[in-house]
């Protein structure tokens, strides 16, 4: 059961609130399609949005590292938090989203998307903003599933995909993940909550390891803010910009990162990027991995769902998908699985 402070009609249904311009080709790799296919049960106003389109491809936004300063990471003293808790897990820390959007015009944001979300009153600009500043309820779903396994990350290599709040990628750090990257569309997302959210749970568990020292001197919040930053650069790193950016910055590491486990929740809501995602899970998940998939069935308004996407993960022929749980409370959504198919070369 979710004992969530935030209460939950803020968590986001992704069914709402768009704004939706002209869709473009994110990647024009290889994991592109040709032709149409048709689907009889998708409506008429959808149809167009079955594949990725075939117009030309627009610019990509380039990935970028982003490094976590004491600066920065001092900033959340003031900020006002709140926190989830889900059966066995670890409690996660997050900053509140509504003093977060009142507080947006204070904030540095270089892509200016904090004032175009406010004034639009958008969830989404596809290709400008892909919604990261909301915790979406899948994620929840996923931390659900999580919990009720009993899975634990020791010692693995963790990626945090379109991570918005990073609640997902904490709690593989949280429970021993040797290492996590969080990744998502927008700089402003991983600058102004990403990192802060990171460094909130990291604060809590040097406090604790302060309070457990024997020689009684209480924890000083400069000795604090040192451990957290030397625990963020020891085992997480940072990224924005699209996923073939981000894909072709990671092959240029040597070696190449591979990850035990991906995790993702609601990014399979628009076709245009099924290749980029695609080609993430094939270039970076390790030979024995699992990508870990939280998505509702179908996003109204936008085109994307799980079945658009089974249906383009299979005529790729790369991984096995597999349904680990569905929940079919108001819109109906799911968490699934991929993991390479053992017969490929």
């Amino acid at each position: 059961m979710t004992n969530c402070l935030l209460p939950r009609c803020l968590v986001m249904a992704f069914s709402f609130n768009f704004s939706i311009p002209l869709q473009t080709k994110e990647n024009c790799g290889d994991d592109g399609r040709d032709g149409k296919e048709k689907d009889e049960n998708v409506d008429v106003k959808n149809q167009s949005q079955l594949e990725p389109s075939e117009s030309v491809c627009k610019a990509l936004k380039e990935a970028v590292e982003h490094q976590p300063t004491l600066d920065f990471l001092s900033q959340t003293e003031s900020s006002v938090t709140e926190t989830v808790s889900i059966g066995t897990l670890p409690p996660l820390h997050y900053l509140n989203e509504s003093v977060f959007e009142q507080t947006a015009p204070e904030r540095d944001d270089g892509e200016h998307i904090l004032f175009q979300t406010m004034t639009q009153n958008t969830d989404l600009i596809t290709g400008v903003y892909e919604g990261g500043l909301k915790i979406w309820e899948c994620t929840y779903d996923l931390l659900e599933y999580i919990d009720g396994e009993g899975e634990t990350f020791s010692r693995k290599r963790v990626l945090d995909l379109g991570c918005g709040a990073g609640l997902l990628g904490i709690l593989a750090l949280k429970r021993g993940a040797s290492k996590v990257h969080f990744q998502d569309y927008n700089s402003t997302v991983i600058e102004q909550l990403t990192i802060p959210n990171v460094f909130l749970n990291c604060e809590e568990e040097s406090e604790d390891e302060e309070e457990g020292k024997k020689d009684g001197s209480p924890p000083t919040k400069k000795r604090t803010l040192d451990s957290s930053h030397h625990s963020l650069s020891d085992h997480c790193s940072f990224f924005s910009g699209d996923w073939t950016s981000y894909l072709s910055l990671m092959q240029r590491k040597d070696p190449t990162l591979k990850y035990d486990i991906i995790f993702t929740s609601e990014t399979i809501y628009n076709t245009d990027y099924y290749p980029s995602l695609h080609n993430v899970f094939h270039k970076l998940l390790a030979e024995d991995g699992v990508v870990y998939l939280a998505t509702k069935s179908h996003y109204f308004g936008v085109g994307g769902g799980l079945y658009l996407f089974q249906r383009f993960v299979e005529d790729k022929d790369v991984f096995q998908i597999k349904s680990l749980k569905d929940i079919n409370q108001g819109l109906e959504r799911h968490v699934v699985s991929l993991t390479f198919k053992k017969s490929r070369s």
